[in-house]
């Protein structure tokens, strides 16, 4: 019964070192494929974003844009600074809308007053 067992788990018995290396060879030839499958990609990836040339372009906001990915990724997202500057960002943004709104009720209010005057005064006029 022990020999049995030696033979079936592997350690001893000459027949199973050609289907080792057989199988060694398949993940071989598996591993290379998949090795040049990811240098392809990273190929077509680094074509398609061409950051070297983006760089040249705008080294300024690539240089906030690494900044950003780091700060996000170093987990800085859910801190309160985060939450000063999303706070800080909505206001600045709130600003010019409101005052293009505040500007356009204005505008709407004083041709509204404009026309009732001058509609007063033809009245009176007649």
């Amino acid at each position: 019964m022990a020999n049995a067992e030696e033979s079936d788990n592997g350690a001893r018995g000459g027949n199973h070192r050609p289907r080792i290396g057989k199988r060694v060879q398949e993940l071989e030839s598996s591993a290379q494929q998949v090795v040049e499958e990811a240098k392809g990609l990273v190929s077509d990836l680094r074509n398609t974003l061409d950051i070297r040339a983006r760089v040249e372009r705008h080294p300024y906001g690539m240089l906030v844009l690494a900044a950003s990915v780091g700060y996000v990724l170093g987990g800085g997202l859910f801190t309160p600074l985060t939450a000063s500057l999303v706070r800080l960002g909505l206001r600045l943004t709130a600003v010019p809308l409101m005052r293009d709104e505040l500007m356009n009720l204005a505008q709407s209010a004083l041709s509204g007053l404009g026309s009732e005057e001058s509609s007063t005064q033809s009245q009176s006029g007649a």
